[in-house]
């Protein structure tokens, strides 16, 4: 796992909970000598024990937005509200996306993996390739509780 740690929401050494198996199938779909993946061949089904708690983000460049494609129904759940659908900026600040759209921009800007912690939960944001742009983030949650 490559890190930059001069990055906001830097990749640590190791990913806790579920994220591990998260960022692995993520770096198993890049396409020869990519560096990221093409979000069209992000298939959630492949990962059946983690749907729940994972999500896609549509990614907009100009201006620069976040749209929740897909969200699984542990983040509904704890989330306490329906969001698929919206625009993240049009979502009040709920748990669990403490400091998500900056977030979301780190990973874009970069075209890198990116995470957040809390004593709650934590949070793996990983860019995909589409449309000659960064179009789509893949996110994933791990619960401390």
């Amino acid at each position: 796992m490559s890190r930059d740690t001069d990055l906001p929401f830097a990749l640590p050494q190791t990913l806790p909970a579920q994220l591990p198996k998260l960022y692995a199938y993520w770096n198993g779909l890049k396409r020869a000598q990519n560096a990221i993946p093409f979000w069209d061949d992000v298939k959630l089904s492949d990962l059946p024990d983690l749907a729940p708690r994972l999500m896609l983000i549509d990614a907009f460049a100009k201006p620069a937005r976040y749209r929740f494609a897909l969200v699984g129904s542990e983040i509904v759940a704890r989330s306490g509200t329906g969001i698929e659908g919206l625009f993240v900026d049009d979502v009040e600040r709920l748990d669990p996306f403490h400091f998500f759209i900056p977030q979301c921009a780190v990973t874009v800007e970069a075209a890198a993996g990116s995470f957040y912690r809390t004593p709650d939960y934590a949070r793996l944001l990983l860019p995909m390739w589409g449309d000659g742009q960064i179009s789509m983030l893949l996110g994933g949650f791990g619960w401390t509780s």
